[in-house]
């Protein structure tokens, strides 16, 4: 009998703790003690057990308070000079600096923090506000970025702080506001996110060397208004908003190369006070606004270290001492997340979409006939299809796919073969149609269901012609359809005829749907991927949302949602199981978008059971 340790190549460990991918996978966010006065926008110095918040926006009115923290509760010290909000901080709790913000204007006011008393010092060279709530450096050297000298439009501008005066440095790639950032010194600094003008959110990171700011991987999530603590090559964002200024819980984590995203706080919220050390092992967040502003404080702590830390690998068992439990390493679709990926040269929504999360096909669409391959990395323009037309239905791979029915001034039948190079007209649909689903399946043996002018007609493609077979038990359009073969695919969600989203489920078995587990909420335009047992759906318009659900062959899951808020896009419909997945193109607001996202399921610890 072979042993475990032959077939994998490591034996089965004894571990006091569960692996992890990283230190920062073993964060987590705890309560901590609520600040006295509550408010939004404070300027932030110190770390997590010695932490420093003041000025900020109490609800009415700009506020001078100054509170520190003791790792336990909050204590009002001496008040700012001049009381305003939008300010940036630096330092720590016995030296610190809070420079510009708003008091009813903005303003280029400059304080610095002794232990016991505000002084006001040098202004700043330009006035600005909605910057940073804590920057790189110490009392005497340091440097802030960003923010806003007109209130709308971002703000490249950066000072450096020698202790005594400021000096303009080398501006920021991007202009923002309401951006994140941090930094151990002066010539070490890091800064994501905001917003370059309203209503804009951007995902851009940059990084100073002390002399130039460089341009690095982007957030998965643009958003403004967060907050961030740690080092050039060891940070976590966390907090703000998105489009439609939906508050966020959410926490990612900067490794010197890449963010992932890492364990949610409790409180969704903007706009908070941040304090931290010089990695992505210890931060604190304090007040922000939530519907209004608030007075909660959460820390960041984790449970592993550098020394300490087991790695994570999949496939692989050990024994958990701690919990006395045998667990396995494996992919999760519930804790996967999305990160961008290239953007497409054409903007469209009701595109087609197929093929996988490396290898996909975005093409036809209402308002153009552009054919765009993707290669994992990047997309390339190739030959158009023959008719332009929206709506239509899909499926097959980026070298091997079917596109059918759809909208001209009129429901159409066409049906248009690719075969990796070009688009030829095969036989068309018994029903011409638009708003269906297609996906389950190849270009040799395919299945499309309902659809306006077929709500619950389903056909058969063998390569050659269509056949009608049974009927879908619930008429509906704009649904979701996937699958990995013509004879076992799902059809999720969908609409009538008039806007009312379904929550129905329905599997095919190569001769008949049968409703299985409805949905918590119905949706419909959503973008699919995956096998009738372990899927995925992500998106939903109009209203648009980035709402991802996770399929198990029995129940629905919610989980991570995309960055970009839309539906109607294309997808790597035939992708496999439902642990990765590709959506692209798409309706947001205002308008058809060309951003692609990837989604990649997390390896996670779960405990063997017997049954």
């Amino acid at each position: 009998m072979s042993k475990y340790k032959e077939i994998k190549g490591f034996k089965v460990q004894t571990l006091a703790s569960d692996t992890a991918a990283s230190v920062a996978a073993t964060g987590s966010w705890a309560s901590g003690g609520s600040v006295n006065t509550a408010r939004s926008l404070p300027g932030g110095a110190g770390t997590q057990t010695a932490g420093f918040i003041f000025g900020g926006y109490n609800g009415s009115s700009p506020s001078a308070v100054a509170e520190q923290y003791d790792g336990s509760s909050w204590t009002e010290v001496a008040d700012l000079n001049t009381a305003r909000y939008g300010l940036a901080g630096f330092g720590t709790q016995p030296a610190a600096v809070a420079a510009g913000g708003h008091t009813g204007s903005i303003v280029n006011n400059c304080e610095t923090w002794n232990g016991s008393a505000w002084s006001e010092v040098n202004e700043l060279n330009t006035a600005r506000e909605a910057l940073n709530s804590k920057n790189a450096g110490t009392s005497t050297a340091g440097l802030i970025f960003g923010g806003t000298t007109d209130g709308t439009n971002g703000s490249a501008v950066v000072e450096s702080w020698d202790g005594t005066n400021w000096t303009e440095v080398g501006d920021l790639n991007t202009a923002r506001k309401g951006l994140g950032g941090c930094g151990v010194s002066y010539t070490a600094a890091i800064a994501f996110g905001g917003k370059p003008a309203d209503p804009s959110f951007t995902a851009v990171t940059e990084t100073w060397n002390g002399t130039a700011w460089t341009e690095v991987a982007d957030l998965n999530s643009a958003r403004g208004g967060l907050n961030g603590s740690g080092s050039t090559t060891s940070a976590l964002a966390y907090l703000g908003s998105n489009p439609g200024t939906s508050n966020k819980t959410l926490t990612e984590s900067w490794d010197g190369t890449a963010w992932t995203e890492v364990n949610d706080l409790s409180t969704a919220r903007r706009a908070a006070g941040t304090a931290g050390g010089s990695d992505n092992t210890s931060a604190l967040a304090a007040t922000g606004y939530t519907t209004t502003v608030v007075t909660n404080t959460e820390e960041w702590t984790t449970t592993a270290t550098p020394t300490t830390l087991q790695k994570i690998n999949l496939g692989q068992v050990y024994y958990n001492s701690g919990s006395n439990a045998f667990k396995v390493t494996q992919l999760s679709a519930p804790a996967g997340t999305w990160a961008s990926a290239a953007n497409l040269s054409t903007a469209r929504a009701s595109s087609m979409g197929a093929g996988s999360q490396t290898a996909a096909i975005s093409a036809m669409s209402s308002g153009s006939t552009n054919t765009e391959i993707y290669d994992g990395s990047s997309w390339t323009e190739v030959n158009n299809n023959n008719t332009q037309r929206g709506t239509n239905f899909c499926g097959g791979t980026s070298t091997a796919a079917l596109g059918a029915g759809g909208y001209t001034t009129t429901n159409v039948a066409i049906t248009e073969l690719w075969n990796g190079s070009t688009w030829t007209e095969v036989n068309d649909l018994n029903t011409a149609r638009r708003d269906g689903a297609g996906g389950n399946g190849t270009s040799t043996a395919l299945i499309i269901a309902g659809g306006t002018g077929g709500d619950a007609l389903t056909e058969s493609w063998n390569g050659t012609s269509w056949s009608e077979v049974n009927d879908l038990n619930n008429g509906r359009i704009t649904g979701s359809q996937f699958g990995t073969s013509s004879t076992a695919g799902i059809y999720v969600g969908g609409a009538p005829s008039t806007p009312s989203y379904r929550v129905y489920t329905e599997l095919w078995d190569g001769t008949s749907w049968t409703e299985t587990t409805d949905l918590s909420t119905g949706k419909a335009a959503m973008g699919g991927s995956g096998s009738s047992t372990s899927g995925l759906i992500f998106g939903k318009g109009p209203p648009f949302t980035g709402a991802t659900e996770a399929w198990n062959g029995s129940t629905w899951t919610e989980i991570a949602d995309l960055a970009t808020a839309r539906g109607s896009g294309g997808s790597s419909r035939t992708a496999g199981t439902g642990t990765e997945a590709l959506f692209f193109n798409g309706e947001a607001a205002p308008g058809a978008t060309v951003v692609t996202e990837e989604f990649t399921a997390a390896e996670t610890n779960s405990t063997i059971t017997v049954s």
